[in-house]
């Protein structure tokens, strides 16, 4: 199919992106790298009257690091982050995540912010961004706000975004350096969407969890955060018997629905086996950073 007919606009800064969405609200999409928004567009599930491209404004793009976080900026590219080999270490979870994500092809073309923005229940970012408890910086033409990634999500494909707000970064704190995490995913073949999505991080202090991040996607409505499991491990020695109280506290946080790829039971039981193999690897990643 073809889209309905649209005005398009590709605005070369922010500024003017931002009175666009002021002028237009509702009638206006953004437009990113446009893996996700163009089949809507075909398939004229949407119908937005502007399309407003924001791919030309160069300040949105780039990963920084400095003494106290990471800043993502929301037209960031997945192949980008898979290719920031500076992230290895605390932020291992973000370069675990990033090759996972569809194919070489979307991952050339499509952008972070754009997949937190779309906010579909399987997307990758939304449980690595759930487990980092990460930072959306929204702007408008009004100003600045920061909206939690807990607080981001609220159903299937939605956001808190008012709009003529544009997701501009994506701010995670740097951890401790005892910190470490990974990202779990179970597809029926690569590319697909995930079946089971699960992001784990942990922060270690004298052997025990001092903090700890687990998110989980594709098994609820939209990008769940597993807060009791997470309570739960905080304080204590990860041993295989706490580890195993744990995922079993993370599958019940669950929340999957049956479908072509499996019954809702299987699925739990799969976020209870990646919960287990993800704080695995986590703690032995955060446990190699003391040597």
């Amino acid at each position: 199919m073809l889209p309905a007919a649209f005005d398009y606009r590709a605005p070369t800064d922010l500024g003017e992106a931002l009175r666009l969405l002021a002028q237009h609200g509702d009638e206006a999409k953004v437009l990113a790298g446009g893996q996700s928004l163009i089949p809507l567009l075909k398939l004229r599930l949407a119908a937005p009257a502007l399309l407003i491209d924001i791919g030309r404004i160069t300040e949105l793009s780039g990963v920084r690091a400095d003494s106290s976080r990471l800043q993502v900026g929301a037209l960031t590219r997945h192949a980008d982050i898979e290719a920031a080999r500076q992230l290895r270490g605390a932020w291992s979870i973000l370069l675990d995540a990033a090759p996972q994500i569809s194919d070489p092809l979307i991952r050339n073309q499509g952008t972070v912010g754009g997949s937190l923005c779309h906010a579909d229940p399987a997307g990758d970012w939304g449980a690595v961004m759930l487990a980092l408890d990460a930072e959306m910086v929204l702007r408008s033409q009004a100003g600045e706000r920061t909206v939690r990634a807990v607080d981001f999500f609220e159903g299937p494909f939605s956001t808190v975004m008012r709009p003529d707000e544009v997701l501009t970064e994506i701010r995670i704190s740097r951890p401790r350096p005892r910190s470490s995490g990974t990202y779990l995913k179970l597809e029926r073949k690569v590319g697909d969407f995930a079946t089971v999505g699960v992001a784990v991080q942990v922060e270690l202090d004298d052997g025990r969890v001092a903090g700890a991040g687990i998110g989980l996607c594709a098994v609820g409505p939209r990008s769940l955060k597993a807060r009791a499991a997470e309570q739960a491990l905080v304080g204590q020695e990860p041993s295989e018997t706490v580890i195993a109280t744990v995922a079993r506290q993370a599958a019940e946080a669950a929340q999957p629905t049956a479908d072509l790829r499996g019954s809702a039971d299987y699925k739990r039981d799969v976020v209870r086996v990646f919960v287990q193999r993800g704080l695995r690897t986590a703690v032995k990643r955060a446990r190699e950073a003391l040597a």
